[in-house]
């Protein structure tokens, strides 16, 4: 049974949750964790209380200084997002740019092929983000001689690995070590260099995304041959009308031939689709007028931050780069993705529709997805008015599907006039589906009552405050009740599951696997039940797409 992989993954989602909540800190802070003082006569948790994890704990037991230094990076994250919220973000001179550099490559630790590797995944990222792989597949790489260029080297890397087809182009190799090396990697690779020279006219016909990494922060005067020409080329690129045919151009931190601060002060420069800026934008970014500006930079520590002032937008997740501004407008008809995965053949299947569905769980969990057990349930009234919403599969076996909710809510209403259902598990990332149908009953009552009290106490006591789908005054009355009931057992004693709470099963008679193909041309195959020689038996069909 699932059970136990579902409390698996809830206890690997907590500890999930409390790294992110010390991300920010891990990704820029260099002051170490000191390890919580040793108490040889500390007691055992309660058996009803979550013992703090480790990055937590630190926070509780360390001593003043570093709570200090702690409170300063949390001020400085929090102006950042108050930053964010309110549209306004710090740009860097170019005095100010060569001053953080070189703070951080001494003082702060690190190194410049440190900062070249950081700053290539942020572009990667972001160039991942918004062109997506199928339709802009062949990228094309140009750098620079000086630092602005390895960051090109170290994006065309990651680009290679994400699934993209790399070309670079390097006219002035510089015969540092560092940049030898970056060099090898991609000729590892396999990537093709190319000669200027051999670069085609017409740059539309070989490349569906151009990375000008020519030029950096530290550039000034006029670009000499062959950057030039290659600078030349972007212009007349850019000047195309309809940018669905030429390629996108993406600019690392500064547009190649941008004056740093004041932008194209000529405007006769190229102006480039997508910039991102690396640490902080430069003031020439405020001239920017393409649809997407990134921001890379999540290596920037609190003292930077601090000493400069910066008002940066906050990462999400575990995202290397953050969209500065607004997202341009779309057609939401022309949204779509063209998948690649490997066919769902009838001879590959398990001939039982509950070992194939958990051999798929086990593949997305292995997978690291996001809350892989998150199901859309739909249940419908006995008018057959349907009603859909999220809820978290808690166990699976040969007799059903389970989950817990409260008795008293829409669905649970529903349940008791149609008992008729359907579940959805979409893992996106894996371009797979299931669905399944069948009809509802409540568990019993003892299986829900162990259920409740393995839940975390904060959950427990959520489940007695809350009378799920009534109408509230506010958010308060949630609140007030839960402090409430939190100091009501504050010594620990066991929280009684109330009666209006507890557990559903869904016993399957349909269920259809969905893996998205090329071409929308979908592998479905349906399990449904037959009876065969007076055995109910499952029996597998393809469904046309």
């Amino acid at each position: 049974m699932l059970t136990v992989a579902a409390s698996r993954l809830r206890n690997k989602s907590a500890t999930a949750a409390a790294f992110s909540l010390a991300m920010p800190f891990l990704l820029s802070s260099t002051v170490p964790t000191p390890p919580p003082p040793s108490h040889p006569r500390s007691p055992s948790p309660s058996p009803h209380s979550l013992p703090l994890p480790p990055a937590r704990r630190a926070l509780v037991t360390a001593p003043a200084p570093f709570l200090a230094l702690r409170r300063r990076a949390m001020a400085s994250l929090a102006v950042s997002a108050s930053a964010a919220a309110s549209g306004e973000v710090t740009h860097l001179s170019q005095r100010e740019a060569a001053e953080i550099d070189e703070q951080l490559m001494g003082q702060l630790g690190f190194s410049v092929d440190h900062l070249m590797e950081l700053a290539g995944l942020s572009v990667a990222a972001a160039v991942a983000e918004v062109y997506k792989l199928g339709e802009h597949t062949r990228v094309l790489v140009i750098c620079g001689p000086g630092n602005n260029g390895g960051d090109g080297l170290v994006a065309a890397r990651h680009l290679h690995h994400f699934g993209y087809k790399l070309s670079v182009c390097y006219p002035k190799r510089t015969p540092k070590p560092l940049y030898s090396g970056l060099c090898t990697q991609l000729e590892s690779l396999a990537t093709l260099f190319v000669p200027v020279e051999d670069l085609t006219e017409n740059l539309s016909e070989e490349f569906d995304i151009i990375i000008d990494a020519m030029f950096g922060f530290s550039f000034h005067g006029t670009p000499r041959p062959p950057f030039d020409d290659l600078i030349n080329r972007l212009v007349s690129l850019s000047v195309i009308g309809n940018s669905a045919k030429r390629p996108a151009i993406v600019s690392v931190d500064i547009p190649s031939g941008w004056h740093v601060e004041e932008g194209d002060v000529n405007g006769g420069g190229f102006k480039p689709d997508m910039l991102v800026s690396l640490t902080a934008p430069k003031l020439c970014a405020k001239k920017f007028t393409g649809p997407h500006h990134f921001l890379g930079g999540r290596f920037v520590p609190p003292p930077i931050l601090s000493k400069y002032k910066l008002h940066l937008p906050p990462y999400p997740g575990t995202s290397m780069c953050v969209r500065i501004g607004k997202a341009p407008s779309v057609d939401i008809s022309s949204l779509r993705e063209n998948y690649i995965s490997p066919e769902l053949l009838e001879n590959q299947v398990m001939p039982d529709p509950f070992d194939q569905f958990v051999r798929w769980f086990d593949e997305a969990v292995t997978a690291g997805l996001r809350e892989p057990n998150a199901m859309a349930l739909t249940t419908a009234n006995k008018e057959g008015k349907p009603s859909s919403r999220m809820v978290l599969l808690k166990g699976v076996d040969k007799q059903g599907f389970v989950w817990y909710t409260n008795y008293g809510s829409q669905k649970a209403h529903d349940l008791s006039e149609n008992p008729n259902a359907a579940l959805l598990f979409y893992w996106n990332e894996m371009n797979r589906q299931v669905r399944v149908e069948g009809s509802v009953q409540k568990v019993p009552e003892e299986e829900s009552e162990k259920y409740f009290h393995s839940r975390p106490r904060g959950s427990q006591l959520g489940a007695i405050v809350s009378k799920q789908s009534t109408v509230i005054p506010g958010r308060e009355v949630l609140q007030q009740a839960y402090k409430e009931l939190e100091q009501k057992y504050s010594d620990g004693s066991m929280i009684p599951k109330p009666d209006y709470w507890g557990g559903y099963r869904l016993t399957p008679k349909l269920f259809e696997f969905w893996q998205g193909q090329q071409s929308r041309l979908h592998d479905r195959l349906q399990y449904s039940l037959r009876e065969v020689n007076g055995s109910t038996v499952w029996h597998i069909e393809r469904l046309s797409p």
